[in-house]
């Protein structure tokens, strides 16, 4: 166990060079735990062309959705992109300082299917979502809120051209994450990075995971884990989606899918800021519950 400055508690990740299907789902994806593979893709075309440029080359002229750090708040729906851009506009950005502008989620791939050529889905026990590979994208020191997935899916996460730093809490801890209701996030104003434990005391109850994912690796994230990320350098990363494994987490996907996004863009819709200001404050009220001696 790592107690980082800011006083969280996170693990490791375990790192393996490489690994059998039946080691990888035996020792990481029937028990759910999170893993590096640092060599599963060296046979793909992309470890070798992926870079910014030569996404730059193959996909500048198309127009990109952009998020940054602000607040959610009752201006915009779920998802919904803060601004746009041309993808060679954007990557100049990204080498020439540091943004907070990221791509979160975009189906690249679709955009450029000359880039579906680059990689295969690994043979190794998930059932994937084959129409669904998305790609991230992230300037020097931008960071993605702590959240976790709408679908439940268990993520092969590969990160391209730079480093990136993962923090994961299994979904165990959601409890001492103020966690926001109606919502697939924890408040906003909480830096993961380094924390306000004294305006945000549950947390030191939390136990998690961290680890530094260099080009060309994977991260395993199994289905439900929150997940905050930190771009170290400029870069992006590509996920592959396989089917929760556990009935409950598919019943959850199908909730959130067919009912929960929708009911809070209704909420936000009609209460506007104030249905945002309520979920945060009661954020607070259902984590401090557990706000009792250790």
């Amino acid at each position: 166990m790592m107690k980082t400055r800011n006083q969280l508690e996170l693990t490791e990740i375990p790192r393996v060079a490489r690994i059998s299907k039946k080691d990888f789902i035996d020792n990481y994806v029937k028990p759910q735990k999170p893993v590096v593979i640092e060599h599963l893709i060296e046979d793909w075309p992309a470890y070798r062309k992926w870079d910014l440029q030569y996404i730059k080359k193959v996909a500048g002229d198309k127009t990109v959705p952009l998020y940054d750090d602000r607040p959610i708040s009752s201006e915009y729906k779920f998802n919904e992109p803060h601004t746009k851009m041309k993808m060679a506009d954007y990557i100049d950005l990204l080498k020439s300082r540091p943004t907070n502008y990221r791509i979160f989620l975009y189906h690249l791939l679709k955009e450029v299917p000359l880039l579906q050529q680059d990689f295969k889905f690994p043979d190794i026990g998930l059932r994937f979502i084959k129409k669904l590979p998305t790609l991230f994208f992230g300037g020097e020191n931008s960071k993605v809120f702590m959240h976790y997935d709408i679908d439940f899916a268990n993520i092969l996460h590969f990160h391209f051209d730079g480093k990136k730093r993962c923090i994961l809490f299994p979904p165990s801890e959601t409890k001492y994450l103020y966690k926001v209701p109606h919502a697939l996030i924890s408040r906003e104003d909480i830096d993961f990075t380094n924390p306000d434990l004294e305006k945000f005391p549950v947390l030191a109850k939390a136990r998690g995971y961290v680890a530094e994912i260099n080009h060309g690796e994977c991260l395993y994230m199994p289905e439900g884990y929150w997940h905050q990320m930190t771009y170290l350098t400029p870069g992006f990363s590509m996920s592959l989606r396989a089917f929760p494994r556990k009935a409950t987490n598919f019943s959850k996907a199908v909730y959130n899918l067919l009912f929960m996004r929708h009911f809070d863009n209704y909420m936000r819709k009609w209460k506007g800021q104030k249905w945002i200001d309520y979920k945060n404050e009661l954020a607070i009220k259902r984590t401090e519950r557990h706000n009792k001696p250790i």
